[in-house]
């Protein structure tokens, strides 16, 4: 396969499914600009890739209507802070139409976002509000954590009848890796064990899949192997991969970078207790971001954001450590 970046990757996505589907569409904030996963598409697609004036209310909106009658819009918000401001388009019109209409309708919509710290672009514009959106039902979320990945998931994204949420990590958009030319598509709600270990579960989303692997190393220094899963979407959430991991290891961690209440740790963590509660072997434990706005300052985005050293210490705070011990003895 090729290497190419991240941002590379869903731009090639939406390029090979717009040559293929007349009704898709790209519109949003800068849109056209000459930079991102959108560089160059208003120049091969010039009618079909429109920039929307700063009204994220309204251009959700008119993508909500336009997906229902016929197109399938791509809307661009840049950051995913701005959802907040189309909320009610997003919540109470694209993720309940189908539902409202006895199914006669479907909302074919994908919403791209950035998401995450590491840019230094302060409290509104580096939050992970994933959470709020897996609350809702009716809308997709997905979260790809590599280049592969994120084609194939934004080529499901595209077919996909239902609207989704499309959460691009602002710090993955050059990382490199393998992706084949041709078109190919990720089943939602299919979760990767990208590395398989026998001795502790972490479930880790988006960014923190790179941070899980990290730690992963440090522990098997150790003497420990370490499952890391990579969710890829999380509404829907793949559960039956995770109860598996579990089984076989009898312990988990969560890591997730939005804050620690209501979070997607406190979601996974809950379910698992509550339905695979017999086969841990420890407490459950979880790493998150503080409950606390992002901040500005360098030093303190860095500290806010959780890293392979909190892994490992809640890997460790499992028990792990201990039962090795006795093991080796």
């Amino acid at each position: 396969m090729r290497t190419i970046t991240y941002q590379q990757a869903i731009g090639e996505a939406l390029a090979q499914q717009m040559r293929f589907d007349r009704s898709v569409v790209l519109m949003g904030e800068d849109s056209t600009n000459a930079w991102g996963p959108t560089k160059g598409l208003h120049l091969e697609f010039p009618d079909r890739v429109l920039d929307m004036p700063i009204t994220e209310a309204a251009f959700v909106g008119a993508a909500v209507g336009a997906a229902a009658t016929g197109l399938r819009p791509v809307v661009d918000l840049l950051f995913v802070d701005f959802a907040t401001v189309a909320f009610d388009q997003i919540a109470n019109q694209a993720a309940k139409l189908r539902y409202m209409a006895g199914g006669r309708i479907s909302v074919p919509l994908v919403l791209r976002a950035m998401w995450g710290t590491g840019l230094r672009r302060g409290a509104q514009h580096s939050q992970a509000l994933h959470p709020l959106f897996v609350h809702l039902p009716g809308l997709k979320v997905v979260a790809p954590s590599n280049p592969y990945d994120a084609k194939g998931l934004m080529a499901q994204a595209l077919v996909d009848d239902d609207p989704v949420l499309f959460l691009e990590h602002k710090m993955l958009y050059f990382v490199p890796g393998g992706v084949p030319e041709e078109p190919y598509a990720i089943p939602f709600g299919s979760a990767k064990v990208v590395r398989p270990g026998t001795d502790c579960t972490v479930v880790a989303i988006g960014r923190m899949v790179s941070v899980a692997l990290a730690a992963a190393e440090q522990l098997a220094a150790e003497g420990l192997q370490i499952e890391v899963i990579d969710p890829r979407t999380l509404s829907p959430l793949d559960t039956s991969t995770i109860y598996g991991s579990v089984e076989r290891t009898g312990r988990l961690v969560v890591v997730d970078e939005a804050h620690p209440r209501c979070s997607l740790a406190t979601d996974i963590a809950a379910q698992v207790a509550q339905d695979r509660f017999a086969a841990l072997r420890g407490p459950v434990r979880m790493v998150t971001g503080p409950h606390a706005p992002v901040p500005f300052s360098p030093e303190l985005e860095d500290a806010f954001a959780p890293g392979p050293d909190q892994v490992a210490a809640a890997v460790r705070a499992t028990g792990l450590v201990k039962d090795a011990a006795v093991q080796s003895r």
